[in-house]
This record gives C-alpha cells, sequence and structure tokens, in this order.
C-alpha cells in the first residue's frame, strides 16, 4: 500500500499504472482539512489538475476513530450517481478508482474557487448560495427517490454511516449527555429503519466549492439510501453553529438558516417520499446541533464556553420542542442569549 502524501511512491504508482501515459506532471500538493483520507491535488504542464484521495483506517482526530478504507469505493460509485441526479457541472468528473491501493481519482474543480464553509466564517452568508445549496439537496433527494428502486440496492450498505456519522455523532454525544441519550437513541433506531431516498450524509458547506457562481458538492464517502432527514439536519446545524460563533451576523445566520428551509421544504414537503418529513428534520437538527457540541468531532471554531452554551440550548430545546422548523431556528439564537 503506497502513501499517495509520499509524491515519489504517487507518481511511481501512477506511472505503472499507466495513467500518466506521456502527460507532463508539473507538481504534487498534499490538501489538508479532512480527517478521513489522505488527499492530493497532482497539476499537468497543460493546465488540467487531478484530486487523488486514499482512504484512511484510522481518522486523524484525537479519539480512537477507525472505518474500512473500502469507503472510498462507495464514493467513487456516488460521484457517478450524483453526476445524473445532480448534473455533471455540481460533482468533480470520476477519473479512476484503485481497490489495492483504496484511492479515487478525480477531476480538480478549477481555480479560482473558494470553499463554502471558509466563506461562511469570514463575511455575511450569500442568499444566492444559500438558495443553491439548498437547490442541490432537493436534486439529490428528489431525483434520489426516482431511481429508489436502484439506488436502494446500490447504496444498500449503511455501515460506513453508521461508524463515521451515526455512532461519533449521535451515540457519543449520548455517552456524554446522558441526559440527552433517550432523544439520540430514539433518534438513532427512528433512523434506521427511515430508508427512503439517497442521502449525501455529509452535506456542509465544507463540502461545497464555489467555482464561477456555482456550487460544486465534494466528499461522498457515508452516501447510503436512508433517511434524507438527516442532510438536512447536519447542514442546517452549520448554519446554527455559525449563526452562534459569529454574533455579530447572528441575524444574518438567522435569515439564511430560514432562507434555506423556506427553499428546501417547499420543493420536498409534499414529495411521496416526504411523510413527517419536517418532524425528522427538526429532531436531527437538534441531533446534530449537540453532536458538533459533545460527539467525537466538534467544530473546531467553536471554543469551549461556545460548545457548553450549545449543549445547554438544544437541551432546552429537547425539552420543549419546537413545532416547526422555523420555531427551532428562532429559538436557538434567541435562546443564545441568555448564555452570552
Amino acid at each position: 500500500m503506497i502513501d499517495i502524501e509520499n509524491h515519489h511512491q504517487l507518481v511511481a504508482y501512477l506511472q505503472q499504472s499507466g495513467l500518466l501515459r506521456d502527460r507532463d506532471l508539473s507538481r504534487c500538493t498534499n490538501l489538508h482539512g479532512g480527517v478521513s483520507n489522505r488527499t492530493v491535488r497532482v497539476d499537468f504542464a497543460d493546465g488540467d489538475s487531478w484530486v487523488i484521495k486514499q482512504a484512511l483506517a484510522k481518522l486523524r482526530v484525537s479519539a480512537d476513530w477507525f472505518s474500512d478504507p473500502r469507503r472510498i469505493h462507495i464514493e467513487a460509485e456516488g460521484l457517478r450517481w450524483l453526476a445524473r441526479l445532480i448534473g455533471p457541472e455540481s460533482v468533480p468528473a470520476f477519473v479512476y478508482e484503485s481497490h489495492d491501493q483504496q484511492l479515487l481519482v478525480m477531476t480538480a474543480v478549477p481555480d479560482p474557487h473558494v470553499n463554502f464553509k471558509e466563506l461562511l466564517l469570514t463575511s455575511a452568508p450569500d442568499p444566492h448560495h444559500v438558495e443553491e445549496f439548498a437547490l442541490l439537496l432537493t436534486l439529490l433527494h428528489g431525483n434520489g427517490y426516482e431511481h429508489h428502486e436502484s439506488l436502494a440496492q446500490v447504496f444498500a450498505d449503511v455501515s460506513f454511516f453508521e461508524n463515521l456519522r451515526l455512532d461519533p455523532y449521535y451515540l457519543h454525544a449520548a455517552r456524554q449527555l446522558p441526559e440527552a441519550a433517550p432523544f439520540l437513541a430514539r433518534l438513532v433506531e427512528g433512523t434506521r429503519k427511515r430508508r427512503l431516498t439517497l442521502v449525501h450524509g455529509d452535506f456542509s458547506p465544507k463540502n461545497i466549492l464555489i467555482c464561477n457562481g456555482r456550487l460544486i458538492l465534494l466528499d461522498h464517502e457515508v452516501i447510503h439510501f436512508g433517511d434524507p432527514a438527516f442532510d438536512v439536519g447536519f447542514s442546517l446545524a452549520h448554519l446554527l453553529s455559525k449563526a452562534h460563533h459569529l454574533r455579530h451576523r447572528r441575524r444574518a445566520f438567522t435569515d439564511a438558516s430560514l432562507h434555506y428551509w423556506n427553499n428546501y421544504m417547499p420543493r420536498c414537503g409534499h414529495a411521496p417520499w416526504a411523510g413527517d418529513l419536517e418532524a425528522w428534520c427538526i429532531d436531527h437538527t437538534l441531533g446534530c446541533l449537540l453532536a458538533r457540541s459533545a460527539g467525537k468531532s466538534p467544530l473546531e471554531y467553536l471554543s469551549h464556553g461556545e460548545r457548553a452554551a450549545q449543549r445547554m440550548t438544544v437541551k432546552r430545546l429537547i425539552d420543549n420542542r419546537p413545532a416547526s422548523m422555523p420555531d427551532l431556528i428562532k429559538h436557538f439564537t434567541d435562546l443564545l442569549d441568555d448564555y452570552e
């Protein structure tokens, strides 16, 4: 097994596998930010670029957190399917995968581009970006349901979602917060039963690049057929956590959260698979807000005090569950003032 962050090993592998052919490679650059993969950008003299990902067995976090590297092939399959479901312009193009080396090669997003998370941490959310973010998810869930017979088989494996999301996020938070454990246990049990449409499982601003005004979705290693409300809760928890952290922009992020919801729910709320979608989205938003302050992968920008305040705020909302998503968004940001 090569280490792709060792560029001599990587280049030798690319040559031996015939991927380079007569192309001139100009440089390799290690990319950072994720915890579950080695990631390297390969630039060619002709201006083309690839991104190569190699799955890690032990994730790069302080806690012991392990996952089978074979998940890289789930991501490769996700990449191929998402090009059909949300449009080839909204995901990198698949190039190659290796089962021996547990790696995936895809086209790089052209320069210049900006990471959506980094943009949100430095400026007020752009309503157009927020709307496009919601639209991507409606396409994924809606078009995923249109192909549900095929996708339910192709993405039947939920083991990576279990060991990269349900256990380190919800179940670990439950172990840290016994008073929230019954709520989180019910949420996990319900999530396991809800097999409705294609679910990305990592739908967050961190995994969005913005290039020429278009949002491009990355990182599909926990994609599966399951509960779409998880994607909504996971993404909304990121927007609301930034409303918490960036107090001077709290109103802007509160409005962005509402704008996101109001662009997602009307398109999906009456779909055949929706059912009691809003209720589950509320619970997953609460669960993810807890997980990002008490799970194995807390948001790095939240201070110790902010994590404590977020846990207390969410526990109050669990005890007095909001009747609607707009109520949750409003009450969450209002309650934060009690801890500041």
